[in-house]
C-alpha cells in the first residue's frame, strides 16, 4: 500500500487525529489536493458508503451541515455527488477533505464490522498492527 493510502485510511480510522491530516493536506500543492481526494473518493465507493452515512460522517468531519461538501453527501446519487465534491474550487477543499476522510470511516467501520469480523487480508484494517500493509492497496 503506497504511503497516501495509509495516511489516508490511518485518518479514517482514527489511528491519526484529523487535524494532522488537514496539517497535512493543507501543505500539499492544488494538484496533489485533488489527486488525494480522488483517491478519497474512490476508497469511499470501494468502501460501499452510502448516502444515509451522511449525516454521522457530518458529525466526524466537524462541518456544518449546510457546507458544500456536506450538501452533496445527502443528495442521493453517491457516485454522482462525490465527482461534484472533488472538483469544489480551492476554497473549499479542506471541508471536502474532512467530509470525505469521515466518509471513508463510516463507511469502511461498517464493511468491516460486516465482512471481515473474523479476520481479513486487506492491509489498510491492519494499519495499528504493523502486519500486511506491503500487500494490498485501499
Amino acid at each position: 500500500m503506497d504511503e497516501r493510502a495509509m495516511v489516508l485510511n490511518g485518518l479514517a480510522q482514527g489511528i491519526h487525529p484529523l487535524d494532522q491530516g488537514v496539517d497535512w493536506f493543507e501543505s500539499l500543492a492544488g494538484t496533489e489536493q485533488f489527486e488525494v481526494l480522488r483517491d478519497l473518493a474512490g476508497f469511499c465507493i470501494q468502501a460501499r458508503a452510502l448516502t444515509e452515512d451522511g449525516s454521522e460522517s457530518i458529525r466526524r468531519a466537524g462541518i456544518r451541515p449546510t457546507h458544500t461538501p456536506a450538501v452533496l453527501i445527502t443528495r442521493g446519487r453517491l457516485t454522482e455527488q462525490l465527482t461534484k465534491i472533488i472538483n469544489l474550487p480551492q476554497d473549499e477543499r479542506v471541508m471536502a477533505f474532512r467530509r470525505l476522510v469521515a466518509l471513508l470511516g463510516v463507511a469502511d467501520k461498517r464493511r468491516r464490522a460486516r465482512f471481515c469480523a473474523h479476520g481479513c487480508s486487506h492491509a489498510w484494517h491492519h494499519l495499528g498492527t504493523g502486519t500486511g500493509t506491503e500487500a494490498a492497496t485501499a
